[in-house]
């Protein structure tokens, strides 16, 4: 009998520990699009794409097909929102942040631009990878 409270009690610890993990890591996620989200609406797309990973393998999914690595998503940006009137101030409406794998989660949302040159709105799913200690956007799906 006590070999099973203990074990009870084991595994009510690590499932625990799991939900804290999770909840720890949904926030940490959610604080990197807060910064997205600022950076956007003060028209600075460098710190924008802080975000996401330095990497040629980076893939960026949008209506004109798929951009590979961080400086061409980076020269995408730039190219298509190349003022502030294009920028303008963005706001998100987070659907869900699923667990994929340990340090993998994909983030579902909205985005919503309120700009000078007409707003605009769309949807999004994203993959976030813990990388070298901190959550980076490795793959990007937005219309």
């Amino acid at each position: 009998m006590k070999r099973l409270v203990l074990l009870f009690c084991l595994v009510s610890i690590f499932n625990g520990y799991s939900q804290t993990s999770e909840e720890h890591d949904k926030k940490a996620i959610l604080k990197v699009l807060k910064k997205q989200r600022i950076a956007w609406s003060d028209n600075n797309i460098e710190e924008f794409m802080e975000s996401y990973w330095k990497s040629d393998s980076l893939k960026f999914y949008g209506s004109n097909g798929v951009t590979h690595g961080w400086e061409n998503t980076l020269d995408r940006y730039k190219k298509a929102y190349p003022t502030e009137d294009h920028t303008g101030k963005l706001n998100f409406k987070i659907n869900a942040i699923t667990k994929i794998a340990e340090g993998a989660y994909y983030v579902m949302g909205e985005y919503h631009l309120k700009r000078e040159v007409g707003n605009a709105d769309g949807i999004f799913m994203i993959i976030f990878k813990k990388i070298d200690g901190k959550w980076k956007i490795i793959a990007d799906t937005s219309s």
